[in-house]
């Protein structure tokens, strides 16, 4: 069949929703490009992914994509949220590894698909690049994060080897010693040590988040080429700093961009979402006045306690601004059931809570002026692609990093203070919504916009490495034949 004859690429995102979004994009770039896909999730988030669609979505698969499982390691009675990510780090370069083993011999057994011509891996989903070089199949990395989150992961065995990790003890957290300046980062000079991924922020030198990325990085550093979702004008610096260490590296961002300009097919309505998508808010949006609505998303790992919940929700509720709230099921320790009816009554026509939304759809509708955001590099991008500016309260991960290069190198956002105060929250959403340091931002994000745009068209920055990637894939590919 015709499929036989084309290459075969196995795309395997970490098991979490802010991973396997973008590599579903990739995927399907691939595909639309001529590629046959095996797209992989874990068994627990594939059934997760069932239960949150109203159809089964293979229902709009091709034979040429194609989704397969691979178990975790962890029990059925584990949910995999935030406080769940160690077990997995812990489970998966044993038992992922293992299944995705048995998963590559299957395809490359099967009569119905190709044989697997290249693997493109999340970048911490690298203990994929034992299996591949078991079945001699070429492996490219994917990681996720921004450039900048990236090179902040990249110092992590500078960090430990000249005493940044583990922190001596418990008082560095309130010390002010998080508050050092780090002059020796190429291309991050002054960042602080709080400014960088969070997982440094430990005084346990055993530390599974901290392990499970350094030795990420030090598995990456074994290939030569990379994939990032970014773009060259947003972090030149930073990328001409990560290419001493990888020489190639395809900057194709953003992928949504790109995506609008090479889709094609009946894979366009084929979403990711592992939770089932609240669609009834965009009549909500479409009722209010252009620009006057805030977004407020944590994205899908963050927890709040009740406390900060209150803090945030009478904030926004005091600035007077139309809000739109997503709070997820597992957002709060103790639900939704922390929120008082004075809350609600004071909200009543002016403020929406769901559970999980569209969000691409959320900030590109006319309605929304601004952006109450945990920083994560898909919604950073997300609200770059549609010019809405930003109020920032990161959480973890490169979230801080992200949360820097936001406010202070592309100006267009704002940060809350960790420790989140309803008059603060208040303030900003005004400022963002009203004032003259909101207006400056969103000229400045408008600006990025178009930076972004141009990347993506043909013959811009993203869309001309994505050429490349293909062309690198192809040449793997042939490279297998005999």
């Amino acid at each position: 069949m015709e499929s036989s004859r084309k290459p075969h690429v196995v795309c395997i995102p970490l098991p979490a929703q802010g991973h396997i979004n973008p590599m579903l994009k990739l995927a399907k770039l691939l595909h639309y490009t001529g590629f046959h896909i095996t797209f992989v999730h874990t068994e627990f988030n594939y059934n997760r992914l069932l239960k949150s669609k109203d159809s089964d979505p293979l229902d709009i698969i091709h034979d040429d994509f194609q989704f397969r499982t691979v178990a975790d390691g962890l029990p059925a009675s584990n949910q995999r949220g935030i406080l769940d990510l160690p077990d997995l780090c812990v489970a998966m370069p044993v038992h992922c590894k293992q299944s995705f083993k048995q998963l590559i011999s299957e395809l490359n057994s099967s009569p119905d698909v190709p044989p697997v011509s290249c693997i493109v891996s999340d970048g911490v989903m690298s203990f994929t690049l034992e299996v591949a070089r078991e079945f001699r199949i070429p492996e490219i990395l994917f990681f996720t994060p921004s450039a900048c989150g990236m090179l902040g992961y990249l110092q992590y065995e500078e960090l430990r080897e000249r005493g940044y990790f583990p922190l001596t003890d418990e008082s560095c957290f309130s010390n002010g010693y998080l508050d050092t300046e780090l002059d020796w980062i190429p291309a991050m000079k002054g960042i602080r040590l709080k400014d960088l991924p969070s997982f440094v922020q430990s005084t346990n030198p055993g530390d599974i988040m901290f392990n499970y990325n350094l030795k990420s990085l030090q598995n990456a550093l074994r290939t030569s080429s990379l994939i990032l979702n970014s773009f060259e004008d947003l972090e030149k610096e930073v990328l001409d700093a990560i290419r001493i260490k990888f020489p190639t590296l395809y900057t194709i961002g953003p992928l949504s961009m790109l995506e609008q300009q090479l889709r094609g097919g009946n894979l366009d309505s084929l979403d990711s979402s592992l939770w089932k998508q609240d669609m009834g808010c965009i009549d909500w949006l479409d009722k209010k006045k252009p620009g006057s609505v805030v977004y407020v998303n944590y994205g899908s790992l963050v927890i709040l306690t009740p406390g900060q919940l209150r803090e945030f929700g009478w904030g926004l509720a005091n600035s007077k601004h139309p809000f739109l709230w997503v709070i997820r099921p597992n957002l709060v320790n103790g639900g939704t059931q922390v929120i008082s009816h004075d809350f609600l009554d004071e909200i009543k026509d002016r403020g929406l809570l769901l559970d999980w939304c569209p969000q691409e759809k959320i900030l590109g509708h006319p309605s929304i002026g601004g952006f109450l955001t945990h920083c994560g590099w898909n919604s950073t991008l997300e609200s770059i692609c549609e010019g809405v500016p930003m109020v920032c309260w990161p959480f973890f991960g490169e979230q801080p990093t992200n949360c820097l290069y936001i406010c202070t190198k592309w100006e267009i956002g704002m940060e809350i203070d960790n420790n989140v105060k309803r008059d603060e929250v208040e303030g900003l959403v005004r400022e963002l919504m009203e004032g003259s340091k909101g207006k400056e931002m969103k000229e400045k994000i408008m600006e990025w916009k178009d930076k972004a745009d141009r990347a993506t068209k043909p013959g811009g920055t993203s869309y001309n490495n994505f050429k490349l990637l293909v062309n690198h894939l192809r040449g793997e590919s042939r490279a297998q034949k005999p």
